[in-house]
């Protein structure tokens, strides 16, 4: 080699080494940044003398004892700069005092239990990640689930005031995970906002889906400045509605079809649900309401005399499941069912139904609600949302089109 070539000479890495030598390019890179944070605090590099009188005071006191780091990409070692002679104790911005995993890898745990990891195997897929010398360890990961806790308790009392809200969905989630001997209800609301977006804003246990239990989540959700949705969106069952009659009684009602037409199918024999529910699937994408009738008709005609209670049960909910027609015709696939709740649930049932893990309710509520906020990352908006500022305006619609008189919210 020449004495003018001044080329990198090539590190001695192969192919097995490589991860290797890219942690240990990260651990130099970090290490490096703590070094600099000092020199920036200090105003003087290492074995620098202070030269302004009014120069920072303290002075480099060595390195602490090696501590690892779990980050995504592997576990590194550093060794903090210690100092002395500070006016007031310095604290790292860059690796603060008891950290031991980034807020990153402490996002990937619940990302892992949604793609199918149980909590018992966290220590060990991690490990497998992030090498052997991982700080983990069941007290750690105990830790981070207490971080989640308080994360929750946060996220439960966090002010709503701000939320122009237009759409709720609610059900009523009962997880198969074993939630001790009498099975907890979760109660769940996700709400679609005037500017498009959906979001979760309950999610919290109750003794199954009483009166009482959703009174005190809609109760709460006023209580932090939550304003009544135009249009709410659940199934049948009277404890919701109840409740929701006491706290936003100007909220218009739409019955889920899937669960209505589920309830109709039970009152038919096994013989004839096949036939029936080719009808009465037929009746919720029909273009107007007056056409959905003509449906609902036929059905009537054809079942009246041998299934009455059938027809009972479709006449009796009809105009709470038509409610729909009353909103722009590019929200109806979202507005027809409950389904907005119940898909961020089928990954969920997914892990929960696999295995009994949870014993106790708050660690069911609190890991399940842990997950659904990597769920939530990935909703979509509804479609059209333009519409939505017409809707929360009280503009009207009629099979789905918008008619020119405007009205006050609180006429529509």
């Amino acid at each position: 080699m020449s004495g003018n070539d001044t080329s990198t000479p090539t590190p001695a890495v192969s192919w097995g080494s490589i991860e290797a030598f890219a942690r240990g390019k990260v651990q130099q890179f970090v290490q490096q940044l703590l070094e600099e944070e000092v020199t920036a605090l200090l105003e003087r590099g290492r074995s620098e003398r202070r030269a302004a009188v009014d120069a920072p005071a303290g002075y480099r006191n060595g390195r602490g004892k090696p501590r690892r780091l779990a980050m995504q990409s592997g576990t590194i070692t550093l060794r903090r700069p210690r100092l002395r002679g500070l006016e007031e104790r310095f604290e790292s911005k860059i690796l603060p005092l008891f950290a031991r995993r980034t807020k990153e890898l402490g996002a990937l745990l619940p990302e892992l239990y949604l793609h199918g990891l149980s909590l018992g195997d966290f220590e060990l897929a991690l490990r497998g990640l992030l090498g052997e010398g991982a700080p983990l360890s069941a007290s750690s990961i105990a830790r981070l689930k207490a971080g989640w806790q308080i994360e929750y308790d946060a996220w439960n009392g966090r002010d709503l005031a701000d939320r122009e809200l237009v759409y709720v969905w609610a059900d009523g989630v009962y997880v198969k995970a074993g939630l001790e001997k009498e099975k907890a209800c979760l109660l769940v609301v996700i709400g679609a906002f005037r500017d498009g977006h959906k979001e979760i804003l309950v999610l919290a246990s109750g003794y199954r889906e009483s009166t009482e239990s959703w009174l005190a989540v809609l109760r709460d959700l006023r209580a932090r400045g939550l304003g009544a949705p135009v249009l709410a969106v659940a199934d049948g069952a009277m404890a919701f509605w109840a409740a929701a009659a006491q706290v936003w009684p100007e909220t218009r009602v739409q019955r889920c079809w899937n669960h209505a037409i589920v309830n109709i199918l039970d009152k038919l024999p096994k013989s004839k649900q096949s036939a029936a529910k080719i009808l009465l699937c037929a009746m919720p994408p029909a273009k107007t309401r007056s056409e959905a009738a003509r449906l609902r008709d036929g059905f009537a005609r054809r079942y009246r005399d041998s299934y009455p209670e059938a027809v009972r049960v479709l006449e009796r909910d009809w105009d709470q499941l038509t409610t729909f027609y009353d909103f722009p015709a590019e929200h109806w696939k979202h507005l027809r069912t409950s389904n907005v709740v119940e898909s961020p649930f089928a990954a969920l049932r997914l892990r929960t139904g696999a295995a009994k893990r949870f014993k106790v309710v708050a660690n069911a509520t609190m890991l399940i609600w842990r997950v659904l906020r990597v769920v939530e990352r990935r909703f979509r908006k509804l479609d059209a949302p333009e519409l939505l500022k017409d809707v929360y305006e009280g503009r009207r619609f009629i099979d789905g089109k918008p008619i020119t008189r405007a009205i006050g919210k609180e006429a529509a």
